[in-house]
């Protein structure tokens, strides 16, 4: 007959010499990682938090734990500004060609066509802001990073045409690496053409309002972005010329930790305001109602 305390020395050996299994996270298979879908999270570049892209795009994607102000495209801006159902938009249709036979010009083009749903790096058009018409121009730097070629150039400069023709304010959203160098000394010429729209508008006494995004730079920034009544900017954008390495290796002198930010310039006087994105449509009504003409004016004649 087998002791019974036999049973538990063996149990007590066996405890004693058995090896633990070490325990590791389960690496997720490829078909569940599939299971969640492309985009629903966005991680905030400046403080690393992710957040669902749903909750961010309802903030007017500003991040809702540090304040950073990230990308928005054309259309998410138009509907975060323009009173509901008041955009009328203007050559939609217009599309860039390639006039230099740069090659795969035009597929690159196509692709952005299909990713971003619009026909170029520009939408213009003309609505409401709180009741106060304005013709508006919003460049989309997630078509070809918002580059200036000779679409882009046309398109704002008969929204500036149509602004002045309707005698109604031009704001100008502005988002771009700069001239389109697939299309040459072409990109070029749509400072001047910007430019010189925006000399006869305002000759006429027409309310020019820029608003500088993340980022503004090259011959965008050196044109039409700057030549504003008001020129106002989001907090955090970057906008400047040339970049900061370039100039850092021209000049042999290292630059200010926020050199070419909004808040620089706005401390330098380039700048009229920076604006928070929750307060943009708020300052874009209080200047639009500001300049609308008409009014009591028998102040003026006692």
């Amino acid at each position: 007959m087998r002791n019974p305390s036999e049973k538990g020395g063996n149990l007590l050996l066996k405890d004693i010499f058995s090896k633990k299994k070490k325990k590791y996270a389960s690496v997720p298979a490829e078909k569940a990682k599939q299971d969640v879908p492309e985009g629903i999270m966005t991680k905030c570049p400046d403080c690393k938090k992710i957040m669902l892209t749903k909750e961010l795009d309802k903030n007017l994607r500003v991040c809702m734990n540090c304040g950073y102000h990230l990308q928005m495209n054309a259309k998410q801006r138009i509907k975060s500004l323009l009173d509901d159902g008041t955009f009328e938009e203007f050559n939609q249709d217009m599309v860039s060609e390639n006039p230099l036979g740069f090659p795969g010009y035009l597929e690159k083009l196509e692709k952005d066509r299909e990713k971003t749903s619009i026909n170029e790096a520009v939408v213009t058009g003309k609505g409401l802001i709180d009741g106060s018409p304005a013709v508006v121009a919003v460049m989309d730097s997630t078509f070809r990073m918002g580059s200036m070629g000779s679409v882009v150039g046309e398109k704002i400069t008969q929204a500036i045409e149509k602004a002045r023709e309707e005698k109604v304010p031009f704001i100008i959203f502005t988002a771009s690496g700069g001239a389109r160098m697939q299309e040459g000394l072409l990109s070029l010429m749509q400072m001047a053409k910007t430019s010189s729209a925006l000399k006869l508008f305002s000759e006429e006494s027409g309310l020019i309002i820029s608003v500088m995004t993340h980022p503004t730079t090259g011959g965008v920034s050196a044109s039409f972005a700057s030549l504003g009544d008001y020129n106002l900017a989001e907090p955090g954008a970057l906008i400047g010329f040339a970049g900061r390495r370039i100039i850092e290796q021209t000049i042999r002198e290292e630059l200010p930790e926020d050199f070419q930010t909004a808040e620089f310039l706005l401390k330098h006087g380039q700048l009229d305001s920076v604006v928070h994105r929750a307060d943009m449509k708020k300052t874009l009504s209080s200047i639009l109602k500001m300049h609308q003409p008409g009014g009591d004016l028998e102040w003026l004649e006692n």
